[in-house]
């Protein structure tokens, strides 16, 4: 069964930064496009940064600047390295593999979805 994996969520003062990792249970799926995804309280889930298997990037207009999606292609992971963080950003992250990456614009896969990372951001 392909699993896709978060790891890294935690809690932190607004200004700080966090850094979440995303595994997949197979190579090729590692090194597909990836996304990342958060669903804050109440709220539905939202885009919030993709990057195609060649390292390429788009992010949602909320993060930009502040967050930063990657790839470490030698150890199958995509980072999101999050800096400045405001309570706002609290969220569940979640990483999507396997994914589209077409003319910076990022579709998800529905089959592989991690179960998510909570994010904690206080005031």
């Amino acid at each position: 069964q392909v699993q896709v994996m978060e790891s890294g969520g935690g809690s932190v003062q607004a200004g700080e930064s966090l850094r979440v990792s995303c595994g997949a249970s197979t190579k090729i799926l590692a090194l597909s496009a990836m996304g990342w995804y958060r669903q804050p309280p109440g709220k539905q889930r939202e885009f919030v940064a993709g990057i195609s298997s060649d390292g390429r990037s788009v992010y949602a207009d909320s993060v930009k600047g502040r967050f930063t999606i990657s790839r470490d292609k030698a150890r199958n992971i995509v980072y999101l390295q999050m800096n400045g963080l405001k309570p706002e950003d609290a969220a569940v992250y979640y990483c999507n593999a396997g994914g589209t990456y077409n003319s910076g614009t990022y579709l998800p896969n529905s089959r592989f979805w991690g179960q998510g990372t909570q994010v904690t951001v206080s005031s």
